[in-house]
């Protein structure tokens, strides 16, 4: 589903598994590289999920800290599957 892709892609953020991250990420609007910034995620929370056929969006709340100051990032992700399995297209960040 969108939203267990999009927990496991969390989870790739915090263990630093880039080639997972472009693995799940559609080939339309993935970026050739991936470079993580050095964060320290403290937790997820995902507000809302919605499905519709081959489409997913999912709205979550990931809390970090960036040089030992908390800050949250509040995204509304867009998923699409394509040959039976779910990828990342993009997202808006508030």
């Amino acid at each position: 589903t969108p939203e267990a892709l999009m927990r496991s892609r969390y989870s790739a953020f915090v263990l630093g598994l880039i080639d997972y991250l472009l693995a799940t990420w559609h080939p339309s609007t993935a970026p050739g590289e991936l470079l993580l910034a050095p964060v320290q995620w403290m937790g997820l929370e995902v507000r809302h999920t919605q499905m519709a056929g081959d489409a997913g969006v999912v709205e979550f709340v990931a809390r970090c800290k960036t040089n030992g100051r908390a800050e949250r990032m509040i995204e509304t992700s867009r998923f699409v599957r394509q040959d039976g399995r779910w990828l990342y297209i993009d997202g808006d960040v508030e």
